[in-house]
């Protein structure tokens, strides 16, 4: 009997004490740091009406006093199942139309960020800068290494410089001549991953090529000038040439040029294939087949019957040593 008496006793304190704990308190966050846990409020004019989860009584404060943006955050992330539909539904409620604001603010954000510097391996963005960069793999971890232009007497204001050429003329015998055995940058795998950045964002482009931008007579010996209208645009495709190498010279032949318009062109012409990156801001460069051990360049074809001499020169070798300044990934936690 008696112990019958302590179990009802119990249930009767346990029954007692469930429904304090079973709701969920919300809070209202105040401007000098400091909260109060309700279970629903209402607003009235310049006051907040509350009921207070702790006392079991409304209580009222001045509308003033609540930091609206932080109590909306806070009750957005500790909400289970909460979402910004729902916010949207009440447009008489500060607390979820600023809850709402909040979320699409942070996705903007983080959408700009992303396309700012796209991640492109575990722990690895592209910087927000611009110019080409490769993705390579040194001993076993990943790599960006910045891939300059080939010819740096050109416009070096902008990253991406545009000397035009001809695709069909084949009159001078190298069109393309980059000083050196090899070339700075080598990468130490066969199918290395090019990214470009883009001056303007992906889709029909609005004008014509620059008419400024010079254009080579491949008949006679070409001179390079600057291009201040120099531009990267998404409309471009590009092809990897396989490069000629000499003691202290590298050369692209005009006939090799003269074939990047025909189909079953050379074997020394590798096709890529490109993708722009989600908020137009970088292009994904990727050569169809594996590359052999050799120096490239990476070529710009402007439209059907130009392409840009100012190309982005590597070299692919597995033993080289690693880049100077190569990006690394940052730590990724466990």
């Amino acid at each position: 009997m008696r112990l019958s008496r302590q179990i009802f006793t119990a249930l009767f304190l346990l029954a007692a004490i469930l429904p304090a704990i079973a709701q969920p308190g919300q809070r209202l966050i105040l401007k000098d740091g400091t909260y109060q846990v309700y279970t629903k409020y209402e607003v009235k004019g310049q006051i907040v009406r509350f009921f207070s989860a702790e006392r079991d009584e409304w209580e009222e404060i001045p509308n003033a006093l609540v930091d609206w943006p932080a109590t909306a955050k806070w009750n957005h992330e500790h909400a289970p199942g909460a979402s910004s539909s729902s916010a949207d539904s009440d447009s008489s409620d500060p607390g979820k139309v600023e809850a709402a604001k909040i979320d699409a603010e942070e996705r903007a954000a983080r959408d700009e960020e992303m396309a700012r510097m796209p991640l492109v391996s575990p722990g690895l963005h592209l910087p927000d800068e611009s110019g080409v960069w490769v993705l390579d793999t040194f001993r076993g971890d990943p790599e960006l290494v910045h891939v300059m232009q080939a010819n740096g007497d050109l416009n070096r204001a902008s990253e991406h410089s545009v000397l035009r050429a001809g695709v069909n003329n084949s009159g001078a015998k190298e069109l393309i001549r980059m000083e050196g055995a090899e070339a700075k940058v080598q990468v130490h795998v066969d199918q290395p991953v090019l990214f470009i950045s883009l001056d303007r964002p992906g889709g029909p482009a609005e004008n014509p090529p620059p008419e400024s931008a010079l254009t080579v007579d491949t008949h006679g010996a070409s001179s390079a000038v600057k291009d201040k209208n120099s531009h990267s645009s998404p409309d471009s495709t590009y092809a990897i040439l396989r490069v000629s190498g000499g003691k202290n010279l590298r050369t692209v032949a005009a006939t090799e040029i003269s074939l990047l318009g025909q189909s079953g062109h050379s074997e020394d012409i590798i096709e890529t294939t490109k993708q722009i990156l989600p908020g137009g801001r970088w292009m994904k460069i990727t050569p169809k087949i594996p590359l052999l051990i050799g120096e490239y360049a990476l070529i710009e074809i402007l439209s059907p019957h130009e392409v840009n001499l100012d190309v982005w020169a590597f070299g692919v070798n597995p033993r080289a040593l690693e880049n100077k300044n190569a990006r690394m990934p940052l730590e990724v936690g466990p």
